[in-house]
């Protein structure tokens, strides 16, 4: 089933209007369920439920703008995390200069939501994408595309010559031996050999050290992104020097946003979790704590029902791998301290304690902080946008599944 934004109606939110759901063929079902559950209390829903809370998510979407005020930096937060275009809309609203995605289906999904300024992280290899790239180049000139190889610079080129446009093309920097070019003179090459191409424009260069963000505690995470970046900051300055255009300097995440202006030409930080705080995250530390990375709030969480109190110390629930995915590090119970929760099972969690804040019973419902959420919001249809515990908004995750 799809989804489509209708830009030209709007549903409210304390911080920004949201683009709200057209009443479509394909979205009647949406339609009829939204008008069924919109102020409804979020302990009356079907679980298990994914939802966001509004408030929270207001505060995070404003407070890294705020923190970055001073250095410089701009956002151009990573779609992937929510996939998610009324979200992506909401940070545009907030500040961010652009997003990012990972997959050219869901480049395509954003863009066809009104989405104009896209840079997809990734390389497309394939004829067949590389094509379809290159027709949404021409329908959007916002979207920017990776390249990290030279013979994928010269399929570019025949693409976009084929078609008559000119496509936009950011080189990506290989920092932890996963996608990219090397560092230093063959990335010069390979920007040089995008910028010779008649039907290329380059824009600059892109790196991300995924390994880097959940480093724990700050003054370690720091230390090491200043490693791993070295070679990346060269290569910036090696093509700055040599007269490129280097307009774009792209990178780090939600475990690293605060400290790229200490990188010399960097320009935008590609955050994404920042909006919804997992159990991952939290884990890290932050500047301020380095126990808890508290500079944004949790806003994303798992309702589940207990669907199984036979044994002592024991709560079987039904969010299990399939409403979680990951089980380590394990979802987090809002109100219990003690509780491990194991969602390993395909249909079912397990939670072990020796203490509770209360009693339970079958039928009682569970908030639950996800372990990592990008691959659960890929689980859903939608979340329910909550506010003061009742359902003000359905948020369509239309880019859901879109892994091409």
């Amino acid at each position: 089933m799809t989804f489509h934004i209708n830009r030209r109606k709007f549903l409210k939110s304390s911080l920004l209007a949201v683009p709200a759901i057209s009443v479509s063929s394909t979205g009647e079902a949406l339609a009829r369920y939204e008008q069924e559950v919109i102020g409804v209390s979020k302990w009356e829903l079907e679980t298990p439920a994914l939802c966001v809370d509004l408030d929270a998510l207001d505060f995070n979407l404003k407070e890294i703008h705020q923190r970055l005020k001073k250095t410089g930096i701009a956002v151009r937060p990573h779609a992937k995390t929510h996939k998610c275009p009324a979200i992506a809309h909401m940070q545009m609203k907030a500040g961010a200069i652009g997003i990012c995605t990972a997959k050219l289906s869901e480049s395509e999904v954003m863009l066809e939501n009104g989405l104009s300024q896209v840079l997809m992280t990734s390389v497309n290899i394939s004829p067949s994408k590389i094509k379809k790239a290159m027709m949404l180049s021409k329908r959007f000139p916002g979207f920017i595309q990776a390249a990290d190889h030279s013979e994928n610079v010269k399929d570019l080129q025949d693409a976009a010559q084929a078609l008559g446009i000119i496509a936009d093309v950011a080189v990506d920097i290989d920092v932890i031996r996963r996608s990219g070019v090397l560092p230093g003179k063959p990335a010069l090459a390979l920007a040089q050999m995008v910028d010779a191409a008649p039907n290329l424009r380059f824009k600059g260069i892109l790196a991300y050290d995924g390994a880097v963000q959940h480093v724990h505690g700050y003054d370690a995470r720091k230390a090491r992104a200043i490693r791993s970046f070295e070679p990346v900051v060269e290569t910036f300055e090696m093509m700055k020097a040599s007269g490129l255009n280097m307009e774009i300097f792209s990178g780090g995440g939600t475990g690293t946003y605060d400290m790229m202006h200490e990188f010399p030409g960097f320009t935008d930080v590609q955050a994404g979790s920042y909006l919804f705080m997992d159990c991952q995250y939290i884990d890290i530390g932050g500047k301020e704590n380095d126990m808890v990375f508290d500079d944004f709030k949790s806003s994303l969480t798992v309702l589940t029902t207990i669907v199984n109190a036979n044994h002592a110390g024991r709560l079987v629930t039904d969010g299990g791998a399939k409403a979680m995915t990951l089980n380590r590090p394990t979802g987090r119970v809002i109100g219990e301290s003690g509780f491990t929760y194991n969602a390993s099972s395909d249909e079912y969690g397990s939670i072990s304690f020796e203490e509770s804040a209360k009693s339970y019973r079958v039928g009682d419902i569970l908030e639950v902080i996800v372990p990592h959420c990008d691959p659960v919001i890929n689980l859903y249809d939608h979340m329910y946008g909550i506010r003061n515990e009742k359902v003000e908004m359905i948020l369509p995750i239309l880019a859901r599944g879109k892994s091409q």
